[in-house]
């Protein structure tokens, strides 16, 4: 008896490999703006959609949304499907996926960091962060020194440096987070930061006020020594100087007003006003 083999199928490398190579060999030779090109677009597009949504799924749980990183996707798979040329003899997947692979890459490296960091410290951070990766591994996972980084990466100590201080540049700490590593202790990252000291702004007050009170009418400087460093009451200087309570509380307010408007002025233009 004789035995017919049996002739199997060929199988695409993964299941969300649709079988489009018809349909770009005919994209191919119609000119741009044809609205038979379009719809064969917008067919190729939803067809290889799953591959570029499974693509984004790689790089869920980054602190990323999914849906952002399949839109990512889909708009990297817009730009293959427009530059895909069949008779080069490349498989659309092969020519696909290192192309939407780069466009998600490149959204993680100019969109999700905290902090500004350049292209080319980001690029030496990457670099940096595997090669401790890989130094880091076997019985001891000892953290490599900076000479063995940069001997391993093939960079420079001081590229190396660079990229170690990139590493804490991805993601930012709340300053609300708690420190301790228990979250029911109540010391947060902030309660260890240094707070303004309130007597500072009112030394530099005093400083900006000091040529404004020397430049003061003899009358008014007196009125203001026996009342703020005296503390003497507005009738006890009006029996002083011959002059009524209302009159001295005249002087006061006028002067107090006077001086904050010069030392607000001065302040405002960067400079202390010049002494007489």
């Amino acid at each position: 008896m004789t035995v017919t083999p049996l002739r199997l199928q060929p199988r695409h490398s993964h299941d969300d490999a649709p079988d489009t190579a018809a349909d770009f060999e005919r994209l191919a030779v119609l000119p741009k703006g044809h609205p038979e090109a379009d719809d064969l677009r917008e067919k190729l597009v939803a067809a290889w959609l799953p591959m570029a949504h499974r693509l984004a799924h790689k790089f869920r749980n980054r602190g990323e949304p999914l849906e952002d990183l399949e839109q990512v996707a889909a708009l990297g798979l817009f730009k293959v499907v427009d530059r895909y040329d069949p008779s080069r003899g490349v498989a659309f997947e092969s020519f696909a996926i290192p192309t939407i692979m780069g466009e998600l890459k490149r959204h993680f490296r100019d969109h999700t960091w905290d902090v500004h960091v350049p292209r080319r410290v980001q690029d030496l951070r990457t670099r940096v962060r595997n090669s401790v990766r890989a130094l880091s591994t076997g019985v001891d996972a000892r953290q490599p020194t900076i000479a063995q980084v940069a001997e391993h990466s093939g960079l420079s100590e001081e590229d190396v440096q660079l990229g170690l201080e990139a590493l804490g540049s991805y993601k930012s700490l709340s300053l609300d987070a708690p420190v301790g590593g228990g979250e029911g202790d109540g010391f947060a990252l902030l309660d260890g930061m240094g707070h303004t000291e309130p007597g500072f702004e009112l030394t530099d007050w005093r400083e900006t006020a000091k040529p404004l009170l020397r430049r003061l009418p003899e009358r008014e400087r007196r009125i203001l020594f026996l009342r703020f460093f005296r503390g003497q009451t507005q009738s006890q200087i009006a029996r002083q100087l011959g002059y009524s309570q209302m009159h001295v509380s005249r002087l006061i307010s006028g002067t107090c007003e006077k001086l904050r408007r010069e030392a607000e002025d001065g302040r405002a233009a960067g400079r202390e006003p010049a002494a007489a």
